[in-house]
């Protein structure tokens, strides 16, 4: 069993941090919020006072921070968990973040004598208490097979998908295309009511036909077809539309970095900021089909 680090143990941390402790792991934890920190030191975490901390005397540091800055601000400097760090830890980042941001801190990591890849996860947070999170790995292959293992602890789906940062570039593809198919799934129920279509009658013939995708199966927007989507929760978020607008300008700066042209993730960016700047803000992504109705 492996010694680890763990910084960044908020609503996808916490959980894949707690599966790590399930697995027989030893887990030394931080996080800005003493709350966080609080639940996995119940469940038998040790708690660092720091993020240098957390990576000291472990062989392993795992990483979920909310943004690139923070991610150079952690990793980097005299301060930073690469300095803190023994020689040879194996960094596994579970960011969501833009590709230059992995590439540069994992050839830091590389220059200090470290293995590092980035490992950004689909599944939300039901995935992260599930152990059921798809990791999207980014890396070398010695830095992927010493990290799957860890992996295979909080996850199910654990892809090797080439050099650095090659995980955050499936991230953003992925997502801009589940943001994209979520809004196509919202209109189409909107037009459907106006039509005079039931939900279940709609939900019932598009989920065996050419139409199908996860976003109408796995997280139906609208009250009823699928009981566990958020939408018979109030729009809880599973996953926040904030995170669906972060991803998707993750997405838009790299089509604008590469020369690629994404004319329908542009679009979907833009419903999404204003769908969060008004009442989206706290709820899930799913819930745009109410901004949608109302349009």
């Amino acid at each position: 069993m492996a010694r680890i680090g763990f910084v960044g143990v908020g609503n996808m941390g916490g959980p894949m941090a707690l599966n790590l402790l399930k697995a027989g792991h030893s887990v030394k934890v931080f996080d800005l919020s003493a709350d966080a920190v609080a639940t996995c030191v119940k469940a038998g975490a040790e708690a660092a006072e720091s993020a240098s901390a957390a990576a000291s005397g472990v062989g392993i540091v795992v990483s979920m921070l909310p943004k690139g800055d923070h991610v150079r601000a952690v990793y980097l400097g005299p301060e930073g968990l690469l300095a803190a760090a023994d020689q040879g830890t194996l960094f596994i980042d579970c960011s969501t973040i833009d590709v230059a941001t992995a590439r540069d801190v994992e050839k830091e990591a590389a220059a200090a004598g470290m293995m590092m890849v980035d490992a950004p996860v689909s599944g939300g947070v039901g995935g992260a208490a599930a152990g059921t999170l798809t990791f999207m790995v980014g890396g070398g292959k010695s830095a992927f097979e010493a990290a799957k293992p860890i992996l295979e602890s909080m996850g199910k789906n654990i892809v090797h998908t080439g050099g650095a940062g090659n995980g955050q570039a499936a991230k953003i593809c992925n997502n801009m295309i589940l943001g994209i198919s979520m809004i196509g799934v919202c209109e189409a129920f909107v037009l459907a009511e106006k039509l005079g279509l039931e939900h279940q009658t709609m939900f019932d013939i598009v989920s065996t036909a050419s139409g199908q995708c996860w976003s109408l199966t796995s997280y139906c927007p609208v009250p009823g077809p699928v009981p566990a989507s958020p939408a018979n929760n109030g729009y809880k978020p599973g996953f926040s539309a904030e995170n669906m607008l972060k991803d998707l300008h993750l997405s838009q700066e790299a089509a604008e970095g590469f020369g690629a042209s994404t004319a329908l993730g542009k679009a979907a960016m833009d419903l999404y900021e204003s769908y969060v700047s008004g009442e989206g803000k706290a709820a899930d992504f799913s819930g745009i089909v109410n901004m949608i109705r109302k349009s």
